[in-house]
C-alpha cells in the first residue's frame, strides 16, 4: 500500500472516531504531505498480526525513534518499548482494539540505540480500509508536555 492510500486511511478513521481530520496548521489541500514530512509530531501505523511489525512513519517518527525507513518498515512494533514497558503498551492495544481508540497516553519508548525518551499527549486508534476492516493501529504522540494552538482534539 503507498503512504499516500495509507495516510489517508489513517486519516480517514482518525475522523471517524474524532470527528475531525487529523490536525495540521495548513490547508486540507496540503495536510497529506505535511503529515508524512513536516509535522510536528510522530505519526506512525501498524498492521494487525498478532506480533506486529510497523507499515508507516512519518519523518517525526523516524527520527525519534532513530530508524530510517527501510529498518523502521521491519521492526516489530514491540519493540519501540523497552521490555519492562511493553505489557503496559500491549494493554493499552488491547484498549484500542475494543474501543476503536485511546487518548491521552503518556509512557517511554526506545530509540534504535536503547536510548529512552517519554511520548505526551498520545493517541492510538484502529484503522479501516474502505470496506470497514481494521487493517493496522496508528499512534500519534508528542515530546512534549505542551502543544501548539492549533493542535485540539476531543473524542467524539
Amino acid at each position: 500500500m503507498k503512504n499516500n492510500n495509507l495516510l489517508f486511511l489513517i486519516n480517514q478513521s482518525f475522523k471517524i472516531y474524532t470527528g475531525i481530520d487529523l490536525p495540521t496548521p495548513v490547508e486540507k489541500e496540503k495536510s497529506l504531505a505535511w503529515l508524512d514530512k513536516e509535522a510536528t509530531y510522530s505519526l506512525l501505523a501498524h498492521n494487525t498480526d498478532v506480533d506486529p511489525t510497523f507499515i508507516y512513519a512519518n519523518h517525526k517518527a523516524l527520527d525519534t525513534f532513530g530508524y530510517n525507513q527501510k529498518e523502521i518498515l521491519q521492526l516489530k512494533s514491540k519493540f519501540s518499548a523497552s521490555e519492562i514497558d511493553r505489557e503496559e503498551r500491549l494493554l493499552l492495544l488491547q484498549t484500542v482494539h475494543k474501543n476503536g481508540i485511546a487518548m491521552n497516553y503518556t509512557g517511554p519508548r526506545i530509540t534504535k540505540d536503547g536510548r529512552s525518551f517519554y511520548i505526551y499527549h498520545g493517541i492510538v486508534w484502529n484503522v479501516q480500509n474502505e470496506e470497514n476492516i481494521n487493517i493496522a493501529q496508528a499512534a500519534l504522540f508528542w515530546l512534549d508536555t505542551s502543544l501548539p494552538q492549533w493542535f485540539n482534539i476531543r473524542k467524539k
